[in-house]
């Protein structure tokens, strides 16, 4: 019952508002990179904010401090305000402005609350150079009879520097735009319609006041909420139509030139008033002198406030009716780069037929109207003394000045004096709290007459001026008019103090009775903490009676409160001491909220509150009836009954109870309905569960309170209503903590069961809440009920009992209908995550709802057939009904669940290999609900999922689907793996197990490109999938989905570089390192022809029928991937290979690091425009004779990549690993590049005979002399091979006897023909990769280059010759 600040809203990011606001505050990373939270870079929209790349200058080392500073000061700098309705904040600085609107959302808590997000962001200057100066967010009121009593619609008034007034709605769209005066607007104030509180008060009429510097405006609020509502219908109309030419309303306003002052700085319009008799003649004295004439008629003045300098405080006077409005042209203008399009579309909606007439109109500055003369007619002189603000209270009596001496002043409004001073207020930032007294909360008493003695009087109202000291860091809340500091509360330094002054805008005497809209008098924006507060001020605090019995309770309760914080070791004396203060407390509300308190209370045992309760009750009963408060009463009798059943279920609880009924498997069979071939496979599934789960779950230590509740937890949890027990809104744990206090001696076999349910029964807990709440224990205590079978029994007792309550299982329940009681059970066990529980307790509801249901039907069958044989109906026979087939199919599935559950707990051998953090990642736990709300495909997904987690081979999927042989036992992830085969038939058929692994694989690299293993796994799964309908979507959805925009990006960075990029480049645009980015490129050459392949075959094959499992039909949710894939498109085959030939290309650069390489400028402009399109569409593709240059060009590339090939694989064998198998890449095995040489030349038009020759070359060039022989079988065109070999041979010669320089070599040259000496001097050995060849080798090769040419070749004489000094060099060796 104190004064409180509270929380009632917060920011999403105001750090984002502040940069956009100040963009030299940013906050930037090392690498200069503005530092976004990731999580809320969404709600940002990167048109709407302006120019975020401008750059402002700063100071590098001076201004280090100040920047601190101001980026938690920053809020002060702004023009700030808040709709009095809370549904529209405004921040602006300068030309930018932040619109932000409250959303419902969850904290990380995980409760809702209220947060502003923006709206809507950006500049809002028309002219340029003006800024914003103030601003205002003014709620207007529906005309809809149906109205809620919320605002239809939220206007923002924004004041500029070049004098206009414009009107916005909250998307930022610019209603209207004035221009009264050629001033700066110093500010913006309103006033909206109040209900006068007495005859007396004189009825203020609704207006919207604009200070200039040396003038005021007051627009009429009819006036303003009329043209208001006319534009915005406009825009609407514009926008659907584009034709509309609607001219609103024009505005009423008048304009006064305040004369006589030096400046003026704000200002207050207190509004129309009327002076007394007396007054009239003293006012008329002082301004007319001793023969001033007098009206008989009282003048009625609107009066306002100035405060500024010279006069320090001026007083002015506008007798209403001396002057006539003046009515403005309502121009429209659009400014809002949201609407700039809409209103193009829409030319010629205000008259504006053509763009030039339109930029005529908007240069022309509208005609200003001169103000009339307004003297100030006195003031508080203070030469030295400068006003900076003012702020008027609610009824118009009072108003609160702060000037720059530190100085809080208050005025008397009407006698224009100062009344009060509180000093040491620098830069204070000042508004009024309003309360209205509370009939319900006063004290009848019999010696009381007044009127305000009795709940029917009229409600007394009390004002409290709230003070925010930002140097201090303090806010304060203080009684008028000369009443005492009531609160204090400590805030911080940065926040802005928000009192609007006004509420809803449009209503009237007849409207605003029936409106009771919710509106904040006062709000504190706390930057720092991101909050928005509002203070609670209870109206007791303004009575300043010492008598007053209200502040005797209050001193009582602080008493009470400090009582119940002592550690007294004299509990008896302490319980007395709280009865004669609770007894002593007169108002019932602070008595109530004295128990409250008490029973909250950790420190006081269950004996002293319930002492202390029973004395309250007791001393309420033994009173008058008429004296006693009804709520208080039922207050403490519903307190005494939850106290009561408190101690019942403690008693029950600590009792030594031992049942000595023996518990065997028979039994457990007997009472689950089951014979014995059924319990033990039911009992291996369990173990089998239990087993893989505690290997996963960490380590829990027994907790020996399980069963134990404080009483003051107990009590927060229940409430009493009308003889019923209902539980509170309570967290899942706390529900748990309720119910093991009920239930888990029970459960254990260590509390009676019957006599539980008895005394919960007759507490008043209905038998749906006990069912609730047994089994919110049972599903949460998986373990401890696993490891004690004999609670299953007890569970069975339990629910009988509870089944057998009043109200449980309706009587007219029919054996054709759903039990509502039973429903209530199978919807636990389907939403719970602990399936071994959840299967038990399926179990168990399913025995005791057989054993009731053949009960009544037995009852049935004996009242209809007397005298038959009353035996015939036995325990196994189980009478037929709807329930019976819906608890079957939930066991069915609760076993799949289960299965399922131990599957995805199961872990494999560790490793060698890296694991991923993405592997890392927990399993969600699966339920039957779950996997009902996942999709045709949820099963599939989560074995996938698990697959990926323990990253096995494709191969291990098909070998666990087969039948093993008994010699050979599983492993046990594989066995695991074979039950969930067998369980799902359907829903894990190979092909579908295979397409979801291979999407959860490229979904999960698509996360980390650097993890190119994930996606070359998901290559092979794609390669496993059987039927080609499945393959070719899957690969078609994996190619747009994730493929084909970074294959693009590859493309282009690659043609733009011209050769292979560097790790740096590969990263800043495809996103991945340059060896991720060479075995994506071969994966995705891999995707492509296996997409062809697919195409091919899937004319041969039929469309796979997707069955679903019997107990599964009911699922619901999303589509899965294999449906998805069987509806893709057939592709366009030649469109898919001419971007498998771009792959290679790519590859080929990428895996060999070719240089001066443009892979686009391999193909012509149609070739070019056919790249990245959807691979189904029909796109128009190179045909018929290329142009020679590309061709030559083709060739030069493809015989380039044969050479790094070939180099490639001779640098190999040289590192020790074997030719024959093809090398390894660190992410799988490469590619046999010469066939996809010859292959790419073939679909580049290239002689494939060529590439088949420069192979052969390379291979004898680097000495590989066996592999070019089965080689050279493969070319066609032999003769041009023999010349080119023949050279080959030449310059291996030539090495041999001139570049040796031996003097063997030197004779052996001496005898040689001349001719065949100048045609080796001719060669060149430099250009030999492998010089060490054997001279036989060469020998051999000499001897092949003869087989191929023909006799008649004129080179034939010079293989002749060289076959002899080749003979002739072996010699010496011999």
């Amino acid at each position: 019952m104190a004064c409180s600040i509270v929380q009632f809203c917060y920011f999403q990011d105001l750090q984002a508002a502040r940069d956009f606001l100040f963009p030299h505050l940013r906050e930037e990373t090392p690498s200069g990179a503005v530092r976004r939270d990731p999580s809320k870079s969404t709600n940002w929209e990167d048109d709407g904010w302006g120019a975020w790349e401008e750059t402002e200058p700063q100071e590098p080392e001076e201004e280090g401090n100040s920047c601190k500073t101001q980026k938690t000061s920053w809020l002060q700098d702004c023009v700030l305000s808040l709709s009095p309705t809370n549904d529209l904040m405004v921040i602006a600085r300068g030309q930018k402005a932040v619109f932000l609107v409250p959303k419902w959302k969850y904290s990380d808590k995980g409760k809702e609350e209220m947060q502003f997000a923006v709206g809507w962001s950006g500049s809002l200057n028309v002219e340029e150079g003006e800024c914003v100066t103030s601003a205002l967010c003014i709620p207007l009121a529906s005309q809809k009879r149906s109205s809620t009593g919320r605002p239809d619609w939220t206007c923002i008034v924004v004041g500029f520097t070049s004098g206009y007034v414009r009107f916005y709605t909250e998307n930022g769209v610019l209603l209207l735009a004035q221009l009264l005066n050629e001033e700066l607007v110093l500010q913006l104030k309103c006033r909206t319609y109040e209900i006068p509180r007495h005859p007396g008060v004189t009825e203020q009429n609704e207006e919207l006041s604009i200070l200039y510097p040396a003038a005021i405006v007051t627009i009429d609020g009819f006036s303003l909420f009329q043209s208001l509502r006319a534009c915005r219908n406009q825009v609407a109309k514009a926008a659907a139509s584009g034709n509309e030419n609607i001219q609103p309303p024009p505005l009423a306003y008048k304009k006064w030139g305040l004369q006589d002052i030096d400046t003026i700085i704000d200002h207050a319009s207190i509004g129309i008033m009327t002076l007394s008799p007396f007054d009239q003649m003293k006012t008329a004295s002082n301004i007319g002198g001793f023969n001033a004439a007098i009206k008989n008629s009282l003048p009625a003045m609107s009066q306002y406030i100035t405060v500024g300098s010279n006069p320090f405080t001026g007083f002015f006077y506008a007798l209403e009716g001396s002057t006539q409005p003046l009515l403005s042209h309502v121009a429209l203008a659009v400014a809002s780069k949201l609407t700039s399009a809409l209103f193009n579309a829409a030319s010629g909606w205000l008259g504006w037929k053509s763009k030039h007439e339109e930029e005529a109109v908007q240069k022309q500055k509208p005609k200003v109207e001169p103000a009339t003369p307004l003297a100030v007619r006195f003031g508080l002189p203070d030469s030295r003394r400068h006003g900076e603000s003012i702020c008027l209270s609610p009824c118009n009596t009072l108003a609160a000045v702060t000037d720059d001496f530190g100085r809080v002043i208050l005025l008397d409004v009407a006698r224009g004096i100062a009344i009060r001073m509180w000093k040491g207020y620098r830069d204070a930032q000042i508004g009024w709290i309003q309360i209205v007294e509370d009939l319900h909360e006063r004290v009848p008493e019999k010696a009381d007459f007044s009127p305000f003695g009795n709940t029917q009087g009229p409600s007394r109202v009390a004002q409290f001026l709230v003070i925010y000291a930002p140097r201090r860091g303090i806010l304060e809340v203080w009684s008028t008019q000369q009443g005492p500091r009531v609160g204090a509360f400590n805030v911080g330094k940065h926040c802005r103090l928000l009192y609007p002054g006004y509420k809803i805008m449009g209503l009237n005497n007849v409207t605003s009775q029936s409106w009771q809209p919710q509106t904040y008098q006062i709000c504190l924006v706390d930057p720092v903490s991101g909050s928005v507060k509002t203070v609670n001020v209870p109206f007791h605090l303004a009575l300043s009676d010492k008598k007053c019995e209200r502040a005797k309770d209050m001193h009582l309760v602080k008493k009470l409160a400090a009582l119940l914080k002592t550690r007294s070791p004299n509990l008896d004396l302490v319980e007395t001491q709280i009865k004669e203060l609770i007894l002593d407390i007169k108002y019932p509300a602070t008595k109530k909220q004295a128990l409250e308190s008490i029973l909250a209370s950790e420190r006081l045992p269950f004996s002293c509150l319930r002492n202390i309760t029973q004395t309250l009750m007791d001393t309420l009963k033994n009173q008058d009836l008429e004296f006693v408060d009804e709520g208080l009463l039922q207050f403490c009798a519903n307190k005494l009954k939850l106290l009561h059943l408190y101690e019942s279920v403690s008693q029950l609880n600590s009792l030594d109870f031992h049942p000595n009924t023996p518990f065997s498997d028979n039994d457990l069979a007997v009472l689950l309905r089951l014979d014995e071939k059924e319990l033990l496979k039911l009992q291996a599934l369990l173990e089998k569960y239990k087993e893989e789960k505690t290997r996963t779950t960490t380590v829990r230590f027994s907790d020996d309170k399980d069963g134990v509740l404080p009483v003051k937890t107990f009590l927060e949890y229940l409430e009493y209503e009308k003889d019923v027990i209902n539980i509170k809104k309570i967290s899942e744990e706390e529900y748990v903590a309720l119910g093991s206090f009920f239930f888990w001696k029970c459960l254990h076999g260590e509390s009676s069961t019957e006599d539980m349910c008895h005394t919960l029964e007759s507490a008043g807990l209905s038998p749906q809440l006990l069912l609730s709440l047994l089994l919110s224990v049972w599903l949460s205590k998986e373990k401890d009920i696993l490891d004690k079978p004999q609670s299953v029994c007890c569970l069975h007792t339990m629910l009988s009992l509870l089944s057998k309550m009043k109200v449980a299982i309706d009587e007219t329940w029919d054996s054709q209908s759903v039990s509502p009681w039973w429903q209530q059970m199978r919807t636990a066990c389907i939403q719970s995550e602990n399936n071994g529980a959840a299967l038990l307790s399926a179990h168990v509801g399913h025995s005791v709802a057989a054993q009731i249901s053949n009960s009544m039907t037995e009852k049935k069958f004996s009242q209809t057939v007397l005298g038959a044989d009353s035996e015939a109906l036995t325990d196994s026979w189980e009478a037929l009904s709807l329930d019976t087939e819906y608890w079957k199919l939930l066991l069915k599935q609760l076993e799949d669940c289960l299965i399922l559950q131990t599957l995805l707990h199961s872990k494999a051998n560790t490793s060698t290999c890296k694991v991923s953090s993405l592997q890392a990642e927990p399993l969600p736990r699966l339920s039957v609900k779950k996997l009902l709300e996942g999709g045709k495909g949820g099963i599939a997904d989560s074995v996938a999922k698990w697959i990926f987690k323990q990253d096995f081979s494709p191969a291990i999927l098909k070998l666990a689907n087969k039948e093993r042989d008994a010699e050979n036992p599983d492993e046990p992830k594989e066995d695991l793996l074979h039950l969930a085969y067998k369980q799902f038939p359907c829903s894990l058929e190979l092909d579908v197990l295979h397409a979801h692994c291979c999407w959860e694989y490229v979904v999960q690299w698509n996360k980390d490109p650097e993890e190119a293993r994930f996606f070359v796994r998901s290559i092979e799964h794609l390669k496993h999938i059987l039927n080609a309908h499945v393959q070719n979507g899957i690969a078609l959805m994996m190619w747009n989905t994730f493929l084909v925009k970074r294959f693009s990006a590859a493309t282009y960075l690659m043609d733009k570089v011209g050769k292979s990029p560097k790790d740096r480049l590969c990263r800043r645009d495809v996103g991945m390192s340059d060896t991720a980015m060479t075995s994506f490129l071969g994966s995705c050459l891999d995707l492509l022809q296996t997409l062809m392949e697919a195409d091919v075959s899937r004319d041969e094959m039929q469309v796979p029928v997707l069955d679903t499992e019997d107990a599964w039909l009911s699922v619901e949710g999303p589509i899965s991937i294999v449906e998805l894939a069987l509806e893709q498109k057939h592709i366009h085959y030649p469109l898919v290979e001419h971007h498998s030939v771009l792959c290679s290309i790519l590859y080929a650069v990428m895996r060999f690091s070719l240089k001066t390489v443009k892979p686009l400028s391999l193909f012509d402009s149609k070739g070019k425009n056919a790249f990245f399109k959807d691979l189904t569409s029909i796109q128009l593709l190179p045909s018929g004779e290329m142009d020679p240059n590309f061709i030559s060009v083709r060739q030069q590339f493809l015989l380039k990549v044969v050479s790094a090939a070939v180099q490639a694989q001779h640098l190999a064998v040289k590192d020790g690993e074997s030719s024959e198998e093809a090398p390894t890449t660190p992410f799988g095995k490469d590619q046999d590049w010469p066939v996809l040489a010859v292959d790419l030349a073939h679909h580049l038009q290239v002689s494939e005979d060529a590439v088949r020759r420069h192979y052969v070359s390379e291979l004898y060039n680097y000495g590989v002399d066996h592999l070019g022989e089965e080689a050279i079988l493969q070319v066609q065109d032999k003769e041009v091979l023999a010349s080119q070999l023949l050279v080959l041979t030449g310059q291996r010669l030539a090495h041999a006897l001139l570049h040796t320089q031996t003097k063997e070599g030197m004779e052996l040259l001496a005898r040689l023909p001349p001719t065949l000496c100048t045609w080796l001097k001719a060669m060149n050995p430099q250009d030999l990769q492998n010089t060490d060849v054997p001279i036989a080798t060469t020998a051999k090769l000499v001897t092949k280059v003869i087989e191929l040419l023909p006799e008649n070749h004129g080179q034939y004489g010079l293989a002749l010759h060289l076959i002899e000094a080749v003979e002739a060099i072996s010699l010496p060796s011999l």
